[in-house]
């Protein structure tokens, strides 16, 4: 593992991302992904992070649980107790540190609270994470108060306006993310124009399909699409199988 992870491009290609955790290989978001994600060959694991009703960090994606156990409640409505009655393997944070291994880890933060987001980046830091994670933010103000609270973590944003990349650089990004239907030659040279290492996102960025992105939900992706993304050398792609980028990796000369 490289001093500063997410600092440093590895030679051999993209980064693979193992989205929720690696959702193609195990639950997502859970101890079982992040260790088949780690056996497939995942240089990092991309997590989920809110709140419970008792102030308790964990990584659960989505804001309700009605996709995955059938309960229409939100995360933020319950305590872990019950969160964990409903989804037995719910990690919270520093227990997905630990279970992380020495992968690198993404955060997708879905919490705008700046105290919140202070937690965070104090629970990465008692973890000895600080070089391994980079913390994926979605707004200019997050990513302003991450810079102040830390100079030494690394931000991803994930910003909704694909032109944004040098507004993100300016309030202390390292890395921008693009959807795959967004990433054209241009815009991911106007990322590395920025100063930013370029992250692709595969699939639909949205649950009602965009007909000018591929059709493909969140995460996922052909050999046909990857192929295509390889040509603009990103230096990490997300997706829920973390083998297909080996595999990809294999196939070029």
């Amino acid at each position: 593992m490289a001093i500063d992870f997410w600092k440093h491009a590895l030679d051999h290609g993209p980064l693979a991302i193992a989205h929720r955790g690696g959702a193609a290989l195990a639950a997502e978001n859970t101890r079982a992904a992040f260790g088949a994600a780690a056996a497939a060959g995942a240089d990092a694991i991309e997590t989920d992070i809110r709140l419970t009703r008792d102030g308790v960090l964990v990584c659960v994606h989505d804001p309700d649980l009605q996709r995955l156990c059938g309960d229409a409640r939100t995360v933020a409505e319950l305590d872990l107790a019950t969160l964990r009655a409903l989804l037995p393997s719910v990690m919270t944070l520093p227990e997905a540190l630990v279970a992380s291994g020495t992968l690198g880890v993404l955060l997708d933060i879905k919490l705008s609270d700046e105290k919140q987001l202070a937690r965070i980046i104090a629970n990465v830091a008692e973890s000895d994470a600080t070089r391994r994670t980079l913390i994926g933010l979605r707004s200019i103000a997050l990513i302003d108060a991450a810079r102040c609270l830390s100079k030494d973590i690394a931000i991803l944003a994930f910003l909704e306006d694909p032109t944004s990349a040098r507004t993100a650089r300016s309030s202390g990004a390292d890395w921008f993310r693009l959807w795959q239907g967004s990433a054209t030659p241009a815009l991911s040279a106007a990322v590395r124009d920025a100063g930013m290492r370029l992250a692709v996102m595969v699939g639909q960025p949205r649950s009602i399909p965009n007909a000018e992105y591929p059709p493909f939900a969140v995460g996922q992706v052909d050999a046909h699409g990857l192929e295509r993304i390889f040509g603009i050398s990103p230096h990490a792609i997300l997706l829920d199988d973390p083998r297909m980028i080996r595999e990809g990796r294999s196939r070029r000369p």
